[in-house]
């Protein structure tokens, strides 16, 4: 799988509610040879992956690996491979967390 896809950067939903999930999610993330950059919002359970890969192969090895079910938000292929994934990844600005009481 790995350099099998084109460059692409995708957004998944993953329930994420403690500290020890998002720290098998790094790992498993990290030994993942396809994928270049990633961010993992605890708040929202999103998590954002950018790489050369097939992003329904992606999907299903987070699935079997963490044990959770995992809904993509959003695919986009990146077109200009040679200036680098981070720079095409789009902004994410962090949410501040709502609190109601």
């Amino acid at each position: 799988m790995f350099m099998a896809g084109k460059a692409h950067y995708m957004v998944m939903r993953v329930n994420l509610d403690c500290n020890s999930c998002c720290r098998k999610m790094r790992r498993i993330l990290l030994n993942m040879k396809e994928i270049e950059t990633h961010l993992i919002e605890k708040q929202q359970y999103r998590v954002s992956v950018c790489g050369r890969f097939v992003p329904a192969d992606v999907a299903i090895k987070i699935r079997k690996k963490m044990k959770r079910r995992v809904e993509i938000l959003e695919i986009q292929e990146l077109s200009n491979v040679d200036t680098g994934f981070v720079d095409q990844m789009p902004r994410v600005l962090p949410q501040p967390a709502l609190l109601y009481n």
